[in-house]
């Protein structure tokens, strides 16, 4: 039997590196370079996007540990010290991608860029830094889902590393991480297949795209986890923030592909000359 993966990436002296972190960053990183790429081709300019990285990306993290504090207060209480310990894990994307958007919103308006535009540019390098986000779980052995056999995760043809990781508490766990992960891949290659078509898109509809297809499969692997966070007994935040999102944006695109003045994705930032 093979032993647990080391999460520690790299100590020097008393600090650690955590594999956590390291996949964290990888997914931060290949994300804002397709997004500057992105924004070039749409006449925004590559400072806007570095900014926004460069100020969301501290909200970002505090609203991720913030929602996963939040509703695990009876533990946190106990125990104070771990609230800033996230290199332990438990932090909560929908919290990111929250403050993120908040951050987005007020740089947008103080910009004068559309903010739809900007999400809609966004949108594909967040769902593939998700995509690589998940595996930074896997390192914690976290995001796992409920107790199921060796024979099973050999069906699904698994090597043997990604089976062994999933050895936790000593009993083997559903690999929703990988479920997950691999959803949002397949999101974020449709998404780069499609948004270049012409009059497939009006501005902010490759966004909420992103948005659909996330929230669907977030809300059936959701269902598959253990570990998940609960408002009461039965109801999964996840699944609820799930369902909100996924109707919100289905109304919002059926009303936004209605206003015949909605711009095109293609048409890019119309106001090029003046935030350039």
């Amino acid at each position: 039997m093979y032993a647990a993966l080391n999460p520690i990436a790299l100590r020097l002296g008393a600090l650690e590196i955590h594999w956590y972190g390291v996949i964290i960053a990888s997914g931060v990183i290949l994300a804002v370079y397709l997004a500057v790429q992105e924004a070039k081709r749409r006449n925004v300019s590559e400072d806007h996007i570095l900014n926004l990285v460069l100020y969301s990306l501290p909200f970002a993290l505090i609203g991720a540990r913030a929602y996963y504090v939040a509703f695990e207060w009876p533990y946190y209480s106990q125990h104070p010290s771990e609230i800033i310990a996230i290199w332990h894990g438990g932090i909560a994307i929908y919290g990111a991608l929250i403050a993120a958007a908040i951050v987005f919103i007020v740089y947008c308006r103080i910009k004068d860029l559309s903010i739809w535009l900007v999400l809609d540019i966004a949108a594909p390098t967040v769902m593939i830094a998700q995509t690589i986000g998940r595996w930074g779980n896997f390192m914690n052995q976290e995001a796992f889902g409920q107790v199921t056999s060796l024979s099973f995760l050999h069906e699904l043809h698994l090597p043997e590393w990604i089976i062994q990781q999933m050895f936790i508490s000593g009993q083997y766990r559903m690999p929703t991480f990988l479920f997950e992960s691999a959803w949002n891949v397949c999101g974020f290659i449709l998404l780069m297949s499609i948004r270049h078509h012409k009059d497939w898109f009006k501005q902010g509809e490759v966004f909420l795209t992103y948005v659909l297809w996330y929230s669907f499969g977030r809300f059936f692997v959701e269902g598959m986890r253990t570990d998940s966070l609960y408002i009461t007994a039965g109801l999964r935040v996840s699944q609820l923030v799930s369902i909100v999102l996924f109707v919100s944006a289905v109304i919002i695109f059926i009303y936004r592909r209605r206003q015949k003045q909605t711009p095109w994705y293609l048409e890019g930032n119309l106001n090029a000359a003046i935030n350039n």
